[in-house]
């Protein structure tokens, strides 16, 4: 079974950054992509950034020049470096792995909170 596990969420205030990490453990064979998604109270889940296995990284306006994502493929981890945090960005973070065959896993997720 593919276990994934986000870590690194908590309260922050305004400006503030953080670093979530996402640690999978069992056997994925090949992993297409790599992503964060965000889901705040009434409102839909959201992507906030990928990666692919080639490297290639997409962010949304909203997220674009504060957030950056990176990989370590050997060990299956990756992370969301999250800087000059604003109100908005709190929500509930999750990470995805996508593999080659579009198999999708999903971590349990992490808080995040902006606030003064």
């Amino acid at each position: 079974q593919v276990q994934l596990v986000e870590s690194g969420g908590g309260l922050v205030q305004p400006g503030g950054s953080l670093r979530l990490s996402c640690a999978a453990s069992g056997i994925i064979f090949t992993i297409d992509v790599m992503g964060w998604y965000r889901q705040a109270p009434g409102k839909e889940r959201e992507l906030v950034a990928t990666i692919t296995r080639g490297g290639s990284t997409k962010y949304p306006d909203s997220v674009k020049g504060r957030f950056t994502i990176t990989k370590d493929n050997a060990e299956k981890k990756f992370y969301l470096q999250m800087n000059s945090l604003k109100p908005e960005d709190t929500a509930v973070y999750y990470c995805s792995i996508r593999d080659v065959v579009l198999h999708d896993y999903w971590g349990q997720g992490t808080q995040v909170t902006v606030s003064s």
